[in-house]
């Protein structure tokens, strides 16, 4: 079926791509996706995933199963619907990730809501939860903590395939820790996580007993790698979990002293890293035991494991 012709649907008005969806009475699910398709694909960097962005969107604006798209291409959307469709390809024409305009992100397998509060979370992070999986007991009580835990997705996870840990999540941002609890209550693990406002560990309480594990995605981009960041990452995702100084290396610089003090001997720290910080990380866990960095499917080291001494 021939998509419908773009027309000129109103948009936001920082938008300079022209016309979005065709307003038509006619105008079927095919078409729509088609023409959003075709819309989003004359954005380069956009082009790889225009097709794939159309569909969710349209699922996602008029809340349709794939199946009904599949089984029932030619079914009429109603004015309403084109108008909501047209704001949400409106929005991803300005390079805001889909996350954001869906408001959801799956991790691990469950689903995380996700707001411009919260870092995205990706595939490589879900690297750092087989690695502390594999590496805890599974049968006995264990502490640990989700340091910059952002939307939860570490402290969830884990929660969710360990039943006898307590966890500990720890951010910086009020806005961060209300939607992490949120995502915790939604995925049934929210009586087993205590969520903390504060900056890295200092927010634990002086009693604090110690963790088995620390567990951390903290920001790691150097400022100065800021203009060489795709646009859907540096000018929509908060600042405050992706870039730490100059070098990338201020939160870790904090971070890995704090957590010798707050593990149990032989006590498990994993964080993720950037491409190019093997080295500097090697360094600042010098001291530490049994340093493990592990490669993401790039075979770019992407996790780094220790022991305290």
């Amino acid at each position: 079926m021939r998509p419908a012709p773009l027309s000129n649907l109103a948009v936001p008005a920082a938008l300079e791509h022209g016309p979005v969806i065709a307003s038509e009475p006619d105008m079927t699910l095919r078409q729509a996706v088609c023409a959003a398709r075709d819309q989003l694909a004359g954005i380069d960097d956009l082009q790889p995933t225009a097709a794939q962005d159309a569909e969710l969107l349209l699922l996602h604006t008029l809340s349709l199963p794939r199946t009904i798209l599949y089984a029932y291409p030619g079914r009429l959307l109603n004015p309403r619907e084109q108008a909501a469709f047209a704001a949400a390809v409106a929005r991803r024409l300005t390079r805001e990730p889909i996350q954001y305009i869906t408001g959801v992100q799956e991790f691990f397998g469950l689903p995380l809501a996700v707001s411009p509060a919260v870092l995205i979370p990706r595939p490589e992070t879900e690297l750092l939860v087989e690695a502390a999986l594999d590496r805890l007991p599974q049968h006995r009580p264990v502490r640990i903590a989700d340091v910059g835990t952002g939307s939860g997705a570490i402290a969830i996870a884990i929660a969710s395939r360990m039943p006898h840990a307590d966890l500990t999540a720890i951010d910086l941002s009020a806005a961060a820790i209300a939607i992490a609890r949120r995502n915790a209550e939604a995925n049934h693990v929210g009586a087993r996580i205590h969520f903390l406002e504060g900056d890295l560990l200092a927010a634990l309480p002086p009693d604090a007993p110690p963790f088995d594990a620390i567990l951390s995605n903290p920001p790691y981009v150097p400022d100065a790698d800021r203009a060489s960041l795709h646009p859907q990452v540096r000018d929509f995702e908060p600042a405050g979990a992706l870039f730490a100084g100059s070098d990338g290396l201020s939160i870790y610089e904090r971070l890995i002293p704090q957590a010798r003090q707050h593990l149990t001997p032989a006590g498990l720290l994993a964080m993720e890293l950037g491409a190019g910080q093997q080295p500097a990380l090697a360094q600042l866990l010098r001291d530490w035991h049994a340093v493990q960095f592990l490669n993401d499917l790039q075979g770019i080291p992407r996790i780094v494991l220790a022991r305290r001494p």
